[in-house]
């Protein structure tokens, strides 16, 4: 198996196939900083992807991230994730 030391974002391996939990952990791991910098518009972001696919859990993580942001951020997260899902489509 390859191995590298070069980061990869949580986000990076995400695409059109991915399950709802995929992209939920995503948030997660930005919300957290776990393997990445915390960023709660990235987190919500994917939280958000989540979120239209049906994970419960995750709507109500996108709520607590809007929550922490300015309406600007959650304007940027929002279009952040339009953007994903035209490239991932």
């Amino acid at each position: 198996m390859a191995y590298s030391d070069l980061p990869v974002a949580p986000g990076a391996l995400l695409g059109a196939h991915s399950q709802p939990d995929d992209l939920y952990r995503a948030g997660l791991a930005y919300a957290t900083g776990t393997g990445t910098e915390i960023n709660l518009v990235e987190a919500h972001k994917w939280f958000n992807l989540a979120a239209v696919r049906g994970h419960e859990d995750a709507r109500n993580q996108r709520q607590d991230m809007a929550e922490m942001l300015t309406s600007d951020e959650v304007k940027l997260a929002l279009q952040s994730a339009r953007a994903w899902m035209k490239l991932a489509n």
